[in-house]
């Protein structure tokens, strides 16, 4: 897998939109589509704000499987589990309040 494919990849297992991530990388979203689509090779400056963006860095990037989560989103849920049956089931109804 190439790293388009792979920054594809993890945009669409993280329900990221390629507009979003664009602006959040500050590359244009043509950039970033043809990036994604093997198209053009991205300078090494823009492979790090994309990687960036999408919540990884450099080594955890490349080292990581591309249906892994994110660093951040690794350490929200193992302090999940640190959480007692009380405490999940408040995280529980705050979540789906914040999602309505």
């Amino acid at each position: 897998m190439n790293i388009g494919e792979k920054i594809k990849n993890i945009r669409k297992s993280q329900n990221i939109s390629m507009n979003y991530l664009a602006k959040k990388a500050e590359v244009s979203q043509a950039n970033l589509s043809r990036i994604e689509n093997g198209q053009q090779q991205p300078t090494f400056d823009t492979i790090k704000r994309i990687i960036a963006a999408l919540g990884y860095n450099l080594n955890d990037f490349f080292a990581a499987s591309s249906k892994e989560e994110p660093p951040d989103t690794k350490h929200l849920l193992d302090s999940i589990r640190k959480l007692n049956i009380e405490q999940k089931q408040a995280l529980q109804l705050f979540l789906e309040e914040m999602l309505k």
